[in-house]
């Protein structure tokens, strides 16, 4: 299959599992890199993990686009030289295994480099390299916790509470695939590959900007509030006539007045509601006015009138309502892809679009080897070699089982 977009050239191998350092790959393979997907006869932990059909589970699925697949198990010695002539033909190696297994299993920075000595390599790891927390396991809820990202989630009248979305990991792919950018920039230039080394819990100090900002200034630590802001009032989800709920929110005084107006009010003249500092200290009056009011019409009414006079607001949506939202779709954010087992599958789209050469979904999440044997031939070994390495279980692909 013939790439397409900016990365077009580019090979990336993603020995990584779970989501932070996949999703980074998958990101590379939107934007036109061939990604290949190594993973042992087990398999990437999410095929495993969550609600599924057919023996595949959705959050694979969703974050497997665009690689092909190759199982090599690379704790038997027959995988070694298939490995080496891979890395030879690779640009990108990204992984998440973690020490004394990387190295054991031939995969760590310097044994790459031994084969592919421009080799771009990117390891994630959840709290650093090295440090004091260097080698502990972790995943996106543990840095949430280091990073103090929990402390402000959730109701100030109950227990705080995680960020459901993997935000964390998210934010880490992102990382990942921008340093590898960064990396093959800089090889056009010196001809060097390089290490690049990327944690949870870096991406989400990264992310506390203002809040840690704040605190280095004035000590202020940001107060857990919910649905609303520490500077500013309104902000909030409100409750509509018919059940259904807004996000609703004023950052500004501007959007205050248009809030106003929208509803008729006079609230912008009261002293009370004068300034946005003032606004927050007398927060539980507004919003059981704000309440009143959202309750006295259905919610698409309510958000027809909203829109209309430029106030920010949302409906609060639920999943299947964002699956199906007309805007998300115009940014061609849900796009089709075909899978092997499944046929026509549903996949986030891809999130920046460039003009001249945009990424594309082009392949659908490969099944556990898909593309071994296509692979296998593509490095130079024959049938026979390819059925004897099938054989001895140093790579295993569905198509060796298929009549």
């Amino acid at each position: 299959m013939t790439n397409s977009g900016p990365l077009e050239g580019i090979r990336v191998l993603d020995l990584a599992t779970m989501l932070a350092g996949p999703y980074g790959a998958t990101y590379l393979g939107d934007l036109g890199a061939d990604v290949i997907k190594l993973e042992s006869p087990y398999g990437d932990d999410t095929r495993h993990l969550g609600p599924g059909r057919d023996g595949e589970c959705g959050n694979f699925l969703s974050l497997n686009r665009n690689k092909r697949g190759i199982v090599l198990d690379l704790t038997k010695p027959e995988s070694a030289p298939v490995f080496e002539r891979l890395v030879k033909t690779a640009d990108v190696l990204i992984t998440n295994v973690r020490e004394p297994a990387m190295s054991r299993l031939g995969i760590s920075y310097e044994q790459v480099k031994a084969h592919r000595p421009d080799i771009i390599w990117a390891g994630v790891t959840a709290f650093g390299r090295d440090g004091p927390y260097a080698g502990r396991p972790g995943i996106d809820f543990l840095a949430q916790g280091y990073a103090g990202l929990v402390s402000l989630m959730g109701d100030p009248e109950n227990k705080p509470t995680r960020v459901t979305v993997p935000m964390v990991d998210i934010m880490t792919s992102l990382l990942v695939a921008s340093g590898v950018l960064a990396a093959l920039h800089e090889r056009t230039k010196s001809g060097r590959g390089q290490r690049i080394d990327v944690s949870l819990l870096d991406a989400l100090v990264h992310a506390q900007c203002t809040g840690l900002g704040n605190y280095f200034l004035t000590g202020w630590v940001t107060p857990r509030v919910g649905n609303g802001s520490p500077y500013f009032a309104p902000s909030g989800v409100y409750e509509c006539a018919d059940g259904q709920m807004i996000c609703l929110t004023c950052p500004t005084e501007k959007f205050f007045v248009n809030l106003c107006a929208a509803f008729g009010v006079g609230w912008v003249e009261e002293e009370r509601f004068a300034t946005a500092e003032i606004r927050l200290e007398h927060k539980e009056e507004l919003e059981a006015l704000i309440e009143d009011q959202c309750k006295r019409a259905p919610r698409d009414e309510l958000m027809t009138k909203l829109i209309d006079a430029d106030v920010m607001a949302a409906p609060m949506n639920q999943l299947p309502d964002a699956a199906n939202d007309p805007q998300i779709h115009h940014n061609g954010m849900i796009t089709k892809t075909e899978h092997a087992k499944l046929g026509e599958i549903s996949v986030t789209g891809v999130p920046v679009h460039l003009e001249r050469t945009p990424g594309s979904v082009r392949r659908g999440p490969p099944m556990l080897g898909q593309h071994t044997r296509e692979l296998l031939s593509e490095l130079g070994y024959s049938d026979d070699e390819a059925e004897a390495l099938h054989r001895g279980e140093a790579v295993i692909s569905a198509d060796f089982d298929q009549p």
